[in-house]
């Protein structure tokens, strides 16, 4: 044996391809081996999640011109008010009794937007009143309508109070433009379709979204509430109705409270709370009645999620209440950047029109890994189609395989299910990966399961109208 040479090569070459390996090993998946793990990461998480305070001061709009007469028109009142708050150093801009009219507020740094209670805020039907802002709609980056409600690039803003906003959308205004005659729409009546596929083209072609243009004419409608690239929000107690489309939808944003507050309304795609990429999230104690997702996690549609490669990351959805809704905690579909550590604990669903309890929906059009899903003491009075739902097809494929793994479901409890308990339609190439099911029960379901491509799938003490549910690993239904 060569002592000099084992020493001075072949014992460095060992150790250096040791530490490349352990250098280039890609890391393991995260996998619950109890509900007890989870719990301590919520734990954290809220930790991390501080509401934004605020100086001990009041700026009544009033005192800046604001009439609460549901006639005048209030933007530049709400402009003033607010524009001497943040320069003061920030505080309270609060709304007094009455109908306050108005176009799109928006919120700078250090700004606590307070509705008192009997306070209602109605929103502009006028399109002149909207101009035009950096806003993403449907998971895509454009310059539209600004949000009824908007901020960007700003931080420590916040929403409050016992009032109510008013979208001021119903099926003459807003939300005919969705192209369906049960919204108002009628024939040969403009609608979204053309700027919609013209956006998904431009973001195909990664033109730079604010060349991305629209506005009067595409018929993209504005969303209630959109802070996008912020930190340190805070929305609670609110009440919100009518939307012209998605209620709330932070894109981008970091540190973000929403607490008690209500939402109603069932025009179209009226999704309740929607986070797009954002990191450090807890949405708690709050009530949904919606015309599309209670609850919808995103994180970028196609190119414009994956370019910003900012996933949805530490989502905690505790103590919520949803009826009507295509999905009660949905993920996707507007999901490329992927998302990872979303939980939801202590929540409640009921309603026949209420499709789905937890639903996955992606495609091979957006790619990106969702993983890190825990679910934990759920409570359903009734739904539509199934209960756990994952669906890689909810669009055209494409080229971007997505990935879904570890995913824990415990205490689901259902009193009157609907068609199936468990659906799931996957790549071969790309299956469910370590789905648990524990301790559930589902009653009135007509088919337990619906699988196309799961691996290692577990269900423990898992009953299905009235029995235990016995899992075979090459069942499909």
């Amino acid at each position: 044996m060569n002592i000099k040479k084992l020493f001075t090569i072949e014992i460095p070459l060992l150790i250096l391809s040791i530490l490349l390996l352990a250098l280039t090993a890609k890391e393991e998946p995260k996998r619950w081996t109890s509900s007890g793990q989870a719990l301590k990461e919520i734990a954290a998480i809220k930790k991390q999640i501080k509401a934004p305070k605020f100086k001990n001061r009041e700026y009544l709009v009033t005192n800046f011109g604001a009439k609460g007469d549901g006639v005048t028109k209030n933007t530049a009142a709400f402009k003033k008010a607010i524009e001497a708050c943040n320069k003061a150093g920030g505080g309270k801009v609060v709304v007094p009794a009455g109908n306050f009219l108005t176009g799109p507020i928006y919120l700078k740094s250090n700004v606590n937007l307070h509705l008192s209670e009997g306070a209602t805020i109605i929103f502009s039907q006028d399109t002149k009143d909207y101009p035009l802002v950096l806003t993403r709609w449907e998971g895509m980056d454009c310059m539209n309508y600004s949000p009824q409600i908007y901020a960007y690039n700003e931080q420590n803003i916040a929403i409050t109070g016992k009032g109510t906003l008013n979208g001021n959308a119903d099926k003459t205004h807003w939300w005919p433009w969705k192209g369906r005659a049960q919204y108002g729409w009628k024939k040969d009546a403009p609608n979204q379709f053309k700027a919609r596929e013209s956006l998904h083209v431009m973001m195909r072609e990664k033109v730079d979204p604010r060349k991305r243009i629209f506005g009067d004419g595409h018929y993209l409608r504005p969303y209630m509430i959109q802070p996008y690239n912020c930190k340190n929000l805070l929305i609670s107690g609110v009440t919100l109705i009518d939307s012209p489309m998605w209620f709330v939808s932070p894109v981008m944003c970091e540190n973000v409270t929403i607490e008690k507050i209500k939402i109603d309304s069932e025009g179209p795609n009226t999704d309740g709370i929607d986070p797009d990429a954002c990191k450090n999230v807890l949405i708690k104690d709050c009530y949904l009645n919606t015309g599309d997702d209670c609850i919808a996690i995103k994180s970028g549609r196609d190119e414009d999620g994956r370019d910003n490669k900012k996933p949805a990351e530490n989502h905690i959805i505790e103590g919520c209440e949803m009826k009507n809704g295509h999905g009660g905690i949905v993920i996707g579909s507007e999901i490329a950047g992927g998302a990872k550590n979303i939980y939801a604990v202590n929540c409640k669903m009921d309603s026949k029109n209420l499709d789905r309890v937890l639903r996955v929906k992606t495609s091979s059009s957006r790619g990106g890994t969702i993983e890190n899903i825990f679910l934990k003491d759920i409570t359903v009075g009734s739904y539509g189609e199934s209960a756990i739902h994952f669906n890689m097809f909810y669009e055209d494929p494409g080229k971007f395989m997505p990935v879904i793994r570890n995913i824990w479901v415990e205490n689901l409890n259902v009193e009157k299910g609907g068609e199936y308990a468990i659906w799931v339609n996957a790549y071969k190439e790309s299956p469910i990966e370590n789905l648990k099911v524990i301790n559930c029960k589902f009653n009135g379901i007509k088919t337990p399961l619906k699988i196309d491509n799961v691996k290692n799938m577990q269900l423990e003490n898992v009953i299905v109208n009235g029995e235990i549910f016995k899992y075979n690993a090459n069942q499909k239904k």
